[in-house]
């Protein structure tokens, strides 16, 4: 199972102050040196954290997986595709959400992915993944559409109470399975952080990535990037060897 660092919150604080530091280029190289397998960026609409340049500097630079996280909106679906990253993302994207808050209602945007999203992206060799909540009904029409990888929305699990956290988990470990079963790969993010994730791998064993940034980037803060990266391989490596 692989980590990939999701470096947007570099980019927040850059954009703090409008100066050019810290550079999420050099975050994404430190985290790669450090045994990242891969980098995640999102891009959103009004461009909070990561920019246009930071995008295609990062498609230079990232020597592992590139994974690009964006709203289907045909603006990304341009950038993605001019861009070509490994993997492409699709998340739904609110203006006034801090962070996405969800994931994808498959009843909702299917016919509009069938017929105008997916088939831009697959004149490409991206594979796509959609950010989907464990939920049996999304991940069979997510199947239906053909796309080659979910990531399962973790951060309800990751801000459940102890008492739900047991329910939340059983919930990630019967959509992985069915994930699997169905020929697809199964990735995991949000909310994660070197609490929760020994309970989430203890229980859910069909990962094929996890994606953590917010409380990676924090930690980094007092323990430093490549410090703080080795940390969450370590965790990683107790359950996968």
């Amino acid at each position: 199972m692989k980590l990939l660092v999701n470096i947007d919150h570099v980019a927040t604080l850059r954009n703090a102050r409008g100066e050019g530091y810290p550079d999420p280029i050099e975050a994404a190289r430190i985290c790669e040196g450090a045994g990242a397998a891969g980098i995640v960026f999102h891009l959103r609409g009004d461009r909070r954290h990561i920019r246009d340049e930071d995008v295609y500097r990062l498609k230079d630079s990232v020597r592992g997986k590139l994974d690009f996280e964006m709203a289907a909106s045909d603006e990304m679906l341009d950038i993605c595709t001019k861009v070509d990253p490994h993997l492409c993302t699709l998340v739904p994207e609110g203006r006034e959400e801090l962070t996405t808050e969800g994931g994808l209602k498959m009843e909702t945007v299917f016919d509009d992915f069938k017929n105008r999203v997916f088939p831009k992206l697959r004149k490409t060799d991206i594979e796509i993944s959609l950010f989907l909540d464990p939920n049996p009904e999304d991940i069979q029409l997510a199947h239906e559409l053909g796309t080659d990888a979910i990531e399962l929305h973790t951060g309800t699990f990751a801000n459940a109470s102890e008492g739900k956290k047991q329910h939340e988990l059983t919930r990630l470990r019967k959509a992985a399975k069915m994930i699997n079963e169905l020929g697809m790969k199964a990735n995991a993010g949000h909310g994660l952080n070197l609490e929760n994730l020994p309970d989430l791998l203890e229980t859910v064993p069909n990962l094929n990535e996890v994606s953590i940034g917010h409380a990676l980037i924090s930690k980094s803060i007092y323990w430093g990037l490549e410090r703080t990266v080795k940390a969450y391989l370590e965790t990683i490596e107790d359950f996968y060897g």
